[in-house]
């Protein structure tokens, strides 16, 4: 028996077997987990071959999170293939190119609102419309994320977007909480998946992160973020929510260049 033995996941995110959604999703199932994956338009067949490499079959739904329809038909598509859920992982994040880079002072609303929405406001969107799933038992939404509480260089409004992301938290785990339902975040260290590899000037990250992470950083390795997010799906954090877990090799904590 594994510790997420008969919990039934959703999990969005899954485009490449690199991702923490992937490793989340493959961790799951060997700990007993049912998993079903989202994905929408061009990136389902993608999403659809990589879930080929998974321990067990799964299924996918169709979700955009800025789809209206699609949030509001999600639970009952899920329903289909799962009676309940006990968690969702939000691994959705995206900014156009004038948003990052270095471009901060020069970024128009147009691009920045694009940010905000995929990026913070879906974490919103997605645990409501799941709610009527995770009320059943209750459950957890759990959210990736990347240290927002300082700038980054490069990062501009997608660092905008994650600290509204951590608002975004603490207020799910307010509304949510009096129905059982925990909200956290995991700010994970930077993985070099393919997603973070199209963020102008992210690869300035890794050499940082090594040289002051207090127990070292691999940022080819998305299984230390996988593993704190399955330890969130089960039953052993009962009374934690709107809380922001850092599993970043301790980078968080140190101060200094």
């Amino acid at each position: 028996m594994g510790i997420l033995d008969g919990k039934k996941l959703l999990i969005t995110g899954v485009l490449t077997d690199s991702s923490i959604a992937f490793h989340v999703a493959r961790l799951a199932q060997e700990e007993g987990a049912t998993v079903v994956l989202s994905s929408f338009g061009r990136a389902a067949g993608i999403t659809k071959r990589i879930a080929g490499r998974l321990p067990h079959p799964v299924e996918i739904v169709q979700l955009d999170v800025t789809n209206a329809d699609d949030l509001a038909t999600l639970s009952d598509r899920i329903a289909e293939h799962v009676p309940y859920l006990d968690g969702v992982l939000h691994s959705i994040a995206y900014a156009p190119e004038a948003a990052l880079g270095g471009n901060f002072l020069n970024t128009e609303w147009d691009d920045v609102k694009v940010a905000l929405e995929v990026s913070a406001f879906s974490l919103k969107s997605l645990a409501v419309a799941c709610r009527p799933l995770l009320k059943e038992r209750g459950g957890q939404v759990l959210g990736l994320d990347f240290d927002a509480t300082v700038t980054w260089p490069f990062y501009d409004w997608m660092g905008v977007s994650k600290a509204a992301l951590e608002s975004t938290c603490r207020y799910l785990a307010r509304e949510l909480g009096p129905e059982k339902i925990r909200v956290n975040l995991i700010a994970a260290g930077p993985i070099y998946s393919t997603a973070a590899k199209s963020i102008p000037g992210f690869d300035h990250f890794g050499p940082m992160w090594q040289r002051r992470a207090p127990l070292g950083w691999d940022t080819e390795d998305p299984v230390p973020t996988a593993k704190a997010c399955v330890a969130l799906f089960s039953d052993w954090f009962p009374a934690t929510t709107g809380e922001i877990i850092h599993v970043d090799g301790g980078v968080h904590s140190q101060g200094g260049p």
